[in-house]
């Protein structure tokens, strides 16, 4: 089973924005040298803790710092963006880098309204509407209005969502997705299920499914759980309204009343066994592993155990 990294640069409690950049160089270098498929930077507006705002300039230094692993946006907020300029950013990333890039296209908006508007303050277009614009620049027919560095420089174009509608739009549109089921796993299985069957070839002949997953890995069970308290306190905070930096597991307050939520945290075999359930769930052709963890060095030692783990999985059911 391929797997992958989804990365939101996490700034923690006592760190800083330099820091978790420097953080995701470090770690993108280690998971070419594993063997991971590719690396995906989100975009977050107007987040303390989040310092991945710009995918593209960062998958820049990723793909510069790297030899093997394909690097890209999961993704690039297309509400947010006029499409000429991102098919200008990406298909300069592709022309430095062929066969190496990714685009992929998400609908929210990555922070408050207020931070979309001033990022985009023209008026308002359906996201099929801009997906559909960002292709055309894309394609080789002649265009009065054509984005230049990408004429015979395409990425692999994704379409991201976390319900029904988008794997509905993405099997219509062509387009390979991934879905989010670190944020909803409830819905993933009648998501993937509804593109694999309403699938229209398009830009990819096949459907094709990657799925994210929040993942703490770890010699020990209480070792894994341990470090998961971290993520388990900041979605506690969530709940109440509040925002928090990442704690340190000695620092975070967790609720026992509440459930382990999406995260899956464990030893390898408990982990092997919870990602072919992933698996069946929802049909993925490959797993993008999202892992929040204070400490980097242990970070880094969670990526390495599910890079492990992963040569045992299916490559679908």
């Amino acid at each position: 089973m391929r797997v992958s990294v989804l990365d939101t640069s996490p700034i923690v409690a006592g760190s800083t924005a330099r820091e978790a950049l420097r953080h995701t160089v470090e770690l993108a270098e280690q998971a070419d040298e594993w063997g991971y498929h590719r690396y995906w930077l989100a975009e977050h507006h107007s987040m303390r803790g989040v310092a991945s705002a710009a995918p593209a300039v960062v998958a820049a230094r990723i793909a510069d710092a790297t030899k093997r692993i394909r690097v890209g946006a999961g993704g690039v907020l297309l509400l947010n963006h006029s499409p000429l300029v991102v098919a200008e950013q990406f298909g300069t990333l592709a022309a430095f880098h062929p066969g190496r890039i990714d685009l992929g296209l998400g609908r929210a908006l990555g922070g408050p309204r207020r931070v979309a508007e001033a990022l985009n303050p023209g008026p308002a277009e359906s996201f099929r509407d801009r997906i559909e614009e960002l292709l055309e620049y894309f394609a080789d027919a002649d265009q009065a209005l054509r984005a230049t560095p990408a004429q015979g420089n395409v990425p692999d174009i994704w379409l991201l969502g976390s319900t029904s509608a988008s794997a509905r739009l993405a099997a219509e549109l062509g387009l390979p997705y991934a879905f989010a089921y670190h944020l909803r796993p409830a819905e993933a299985a009648a998501a993937t299920r509804r593109y694999r069957e309403t699938f229209r070839p398009g830009r990819v002949r096949e459907p094709s499914i990657v799925v994210s997953v929040a993942v703490v890995a770890a010699a020990t069970e209480e070792r894994a759980e341990w470090l998961a308290r971290s993520i388990r306190a900041k979605a506690l905070s969530r709940s109440r309204g509040e925002r928090i930096l990442l704690p340190r597991p000695e620092d975070a307050v967790v609720d026992p009343a509440i459930g382990p939520g999406p995260v899956l945290a464990g030893a390898p075999a408990a982990l092997r066994n919870s990602l072919r359930t992933v698996i069946a769930e929802t049909g993925a052709d490959e797993l993008m592993i999202i892992t929040p963890i204070h400490d980097h060095a242990e970070r880094k030692r969670s990526y390495g155990l599910v890079r492990e783990v992963s040569d045992t999985l299916p490559t679908r059911y």
